[in-house]
């Protein structure tokens, strides 16, 4: 299955696994030879890969049938609860996105909502002026107005702590929002200049809603709570269906910018990704994502008749979670023990291993491998080493008395629980590498399986783990996840680290106004980072998307955000 969770810069993701256990030394470290190979491999891995066919020669109508692995309860993709990448995808379809990304991550005014937008410095302070759409309605016929944009700010910039934002990061360094010349101009003054102020009102955890459904804690918490009572986008609900957890849009007849190819999209949920890839080879289905630590579905995806098998490099990566409040964990040195006892190179091998995928180990909480910015920042954290982490492990009072057994402190035995989602066969192997390595430090290891669709709302963002395994998936402006992620109180914060070096480093990052600038103090928050043993990356996760050769402008996106007019079939 695919479970996604997303960021500002970033949601979540599951999915199948691959055979292998073993301890921390069954796979080496890799040499410089199979370095420069996995180095040339990304190289040669293209940006994008959606058989784009200009939109005159997509045919018109059709029906398009793609899988999700999680279902969501909640529709409101703002709220922590609704932040799943799963579910931003669909949201893509029928809700407004005011600025959207092309393969080179270069960002553009959406024209089917902005007529214009203007960023300018007035009086030291940046001000971006948004010209929205005269036509641009919600499907109740009220007209988007600046309030809408009004409502988002304030239900998401922290202020009001009964609103449980996934993210606070932009929306808390804006001043105000307020109404231009017309109701369809909105000026947003920021308090300081926001570098990446075109992730604001566009995706994920941004996608516009009405204002009169999330302007209270109560309407934003309830309002798209296992129901979608408003869209505003190229198609339209016709049925949310609970029982079959199917979601079917048409398109709709009041859309006003370009008509979408499509007639039908239907969104089904199959939660393995065998079991996707079963339907996708039945014909079930049109298009089927292919994880890492599945080679068995891609080999078997490639053997389906007229398959065309797209990838790409995306800002998607897959990490463990290390709970910093866990009774176990909350002293830093003993999570640098358990980073020091996992061998990220044997999960990486084990989670990429014949997935025709680079096999590089990532070294970066915020830019990925092939990102212009990129830095391995990892250091010795980042490297195997077992004796450091029974020296740790000693030092902090977690005393091993003979070999083999579990180290104890005051009494009680060191046992962690690595929380999985039980339809993710490669997250249960993932933990059992994992518990072959904690093993030989003298650190046990239970493996806990939880139902896919609890799996974040029960556990990851209740703080019920104490390592988890999951994948942030990104968008082109990966500084914004900082905060997200990282930050004091954040309420994607889910190991609820608390460093006030950190939050610093932090806020120098998001608050610089030179691209340059900012990447370097990004890299700078990302050594405090690794030395919090906040997160452990693992590595760039795969974007292959196994699909029909005749679907024309959708597969592996990269950077590039859907056009949902454009996606549709050419026979």
């Amino acid at each position: 299955m695919k479970v996604r969770y997303r960021a500002a810069a970033g949601l979540t993701v599951l999915a199948m696994a691959v055979a292998a256990c073993g301890g921390g030394g069954e796979t080496k470290q890799p040499n410089a030879e199979q370095s420069k190979q996995a180095q040339q491999q990304m190289s040669e891995t293209p940006a994008i890969s959606i058989n784009p066919v200009p939109y005159e020669q997509v045919k018109d109508g059709g029906t398009l049938t793609v899988a999700i692995g999680q279902w969501p309860s909640q529709w409101n993709g703002q709220h922590v609860d609704g932040n799943q990448a799963d579910t931003a995808f669909m949201l893509d379809a029928f809700l407004p996105q005011l600025m959207v990304s092309d393969e080179n991550a270069t960002f553009t005014a959406n024209p089917d909502y902005l007529t214009d937008v203007k960023s300018e410095i007035t009086d030291g302070k940046q001000v971006v002026t948004y010209t929205l759409n005269d036509k641009a309605q919600w499907s109740d016929g009220t007209p988007i107005t600046w309030k809408d944009l009004e409502a988002q700010w304030k239900a998401n910039n922290g202020e009001n702590e009964k609103f449980k934002p996934a993210s606070k990061d932009g929306w808390d360094k804006i001043a105000s929002v307020e109404k231009g010349d017309s109701d369809k101009v909105a000026i947003v003054t920021f308090k300081q200049p926001y570098l990446e102020w075109q992730g604001l009102f566009n995706r994920g955890t941004s996608h516009l809603l009405p204002a009169k459904h999330i302007e209270t804690p109560d309407a934003y918490d309830n309002d798209y709570l296992q129901k979608i009572p408003v869209t505003a986008g190229p198609f339209k609900v016709e049925k949310l269906d609970e029982g079959t957890k199917t979601l079917t849009l048409v398109a709709d007849d009041k859309w006003w910018g370009k008509k979408p190819k499509l007639e039908k999209v239907i969104f089904r949920t199959i939660e393995t990704p065998a079991a996707q890839v079963n339907a996708f080879a039945n014909g079930e289905i049109d298009a089927v994502e292919i994880p890492p630590g599945s080679p068995a579905d891609l080999k078997r995806a490639k053997e389906v008749p007229d398959v065309d098998i797209r990838k790409a490099l995306s800002p998607n990566w897959r990490h463990i979670t290390v709970n910093n409040q866990s009774d176990f964990l909350k002293e830093k040195s003993v999570r640098q023990a358990v980073q020091y006892a996992i061998n990220r190179d044997v999960i990486t091998q084990s989670d990429l291993k014949d997935m025709d995928w680079p096999l590089q180990t990532l070294g970066n909480h915020v830019f990925m491998n092939n990102h212009k910015s990129y830095v391995d920042n990892s250091g010795d954290l980042g490297k195997y080493n077992l004796e450091k982490a029974k020296q740790l492990l000693d030092a902090a009072g977690w005393k091993q008395e003979a070999e083999g057994q579990l180290r104890k402190k005051d009494g009680k035995e060191m046992k962690l629980t690595f929380v999985v989602p039980a339809g993710v066969p490669y997250a249960k192997t993932e933990g059992e590498l994992t518990q072959a390595m904690l093993k030989e430090a003298g650190v046990g290891l239970t493996i806990r399986p939880v139902p896919d669709d609890k799996f974040f709302t029960d556990f990851i963002i209740k703080g019920d783990f104490d390592l988890v395994p999951f994948s942030w998936i990104g968008t082109p402006l990966p500084i914004g996840s900082l905060a997200q992620i990282y930050r004091t109180g954040s309420e994607s914060n889910f190991p609820k680290s608390d460093d006030p070096a950190v939050d610093k480093a932090i806020d120098a990052a998001v608050s610089a106004t030179d691209e340059t600038q900012a990447a370097q103090l990004a890299n700078e928050a990302d050594k405090l980072i690794w030395d919090m043993v906040h997160t452990i990356p693992l590595y760039q996760r795969p974007d292959i998307q196994a699909t029909k050769k005749t679907l024309a402008n959708y597969g592996a996106e990269g950077y590039k955000y859907n056009n949902w007019t454009e996606i549709g079939f050419t026979g």
